[in-house]
């Protein structure tokens, strides 16, 4: 064979296709690992918004919007959690809520699980409470046509505060040294996201005793906290607590606060104390000034027999000379 002659050796091997190192995700592996992020690293925000496009679902839950001035985000809040908020959603109220970001992979969106709501200051709430007291007013719960007749001589008074603190003692005192009776306390808490659905529980269970049972009926109810900020006292704001209120078969005697806080239940109760002190005067005559009373009719009694007698006696008289 010549130097110049060649050797056909056939088609060289094609080179093999590179490895791929990035497969295709589905949709719903990218959507439920976006999920998983954010809940890992969001498992638990504080945001601070403006509520729009409020929608209470016929389930209990709460849908919402929170918005600023430059962003919004969907929130929802679980039935479990909407009935112990500390204030309720009202489109156009700021609020502070914490909860946890989490998505919804059907839509490619993400929210917020709201766990805890509060104003974001007292402006906010007391806005919130007027609109709620002209709502309350025009269904005539403030008519004092519907209040009770506070009883004049009560047997048993059911007084519904803290165990502990000066509001108790000092409604105690005041009763034993006015009016001796029998005072049956239900503890609660009274400030706090428990407060409000504790109060409520202690007028329906007082209101569902009955007569003649082993724990007295009593014959009025005393609702009492002392002094506060806005914020102290707000769990007495709230519109359910208010229609237990209104609606108890037992007359109340509200007395939250000093003289110069106000709180919802304060234009629903029967009669509204300045003070926890006030109250207890308003429940009780004074069993000194009622004996006092009673000598002194005895006495005038006494004095108009007597007179009636000498009357008499003269009549006599003039008779016997005539």
């Amino acid at each position: 064979m010549s130097d110049d002659s060649y050797v056909f050796e056939g088609p060289a091997d094609e080179p093999a296709a590179p490895r791929d190192n990035n497969p295709p995700l589905s949709i719903s592996e990218l959507s439920f690992a976006l999920k998983r992020t954010l809940e890992d690293r969001f498992g638990h925000v504080r945001l601070r918004g403006e509520i729009s496009k409020v929608n209470r679902h016929a389930s209990g839950h709460v849908y919402l919007t929170l918005k600023d001035d430059k962003a919004c985000i969907d929130g929802v809040v679980w039935k479990g959690q909407a009935r112990g908020l500390g204030v309720q959603p009202e489109t156009g109220l700021e609020v502070i809520v914490t909860g946890k970001i989490t998505s919804y992979p059907a839509r490619s969106s993400y929210q917020i699980v709201i766990e805890t709501m509060e104003a974001a200051g007292a402006g906010a709430l007391l806005a919130q409470l007027e609109r709620l007291k002209v709502r309350l007013q025009g269904e005539g719960l403030f008519d004092s046509a519907r209040k009770q007749p506070i009883p004049t001589f009560p047997v048993v008074i059911g007084v519904i505060t803290s165990p502990t603190g000066a509001v108790i003692r000092d409604i105690l005192h005041r009763i034993a040294e006015r009016w001796p009776c029998r005072v049956v306390v239900w503890p609660v808490v009274v400030q706090g996201e428990a407060a409000c659905g504790q109060v409520s529980n202690a007028i329906r269970g007082f209101d569902a005793l009955q007569p003649g049972g082993p724990i007295p009926r009593p014959d009025l109810l005393i609702v009492a906290r002392g002094g506060g900020s806005v914020e102290d006292l707000w769990c007495f704001n709230d519109e359910g607590l208010a229609r237990i209120v209104a609606a108890a078969r037992i007359p109340i005697i509200s007395a939250v606060g000093h003289e110069t806080d106000t709180t919802l239940i304060d234009f629903v109760s029967d009669r509204r104390a300045p003070t926890p002190t006030g109250a207890a005067e308003i429940a009780t005559p004074v069993l000194a000034d009622l004996r006092a009373a009673v000598l002194d009719l005895d006495r005038r009694l006494v004095r108009a027999g007597g007179r009636l007698i000498e009357e008499r006696r003269t009549r006599l008289r003039a008779v016997e000379r005539g």
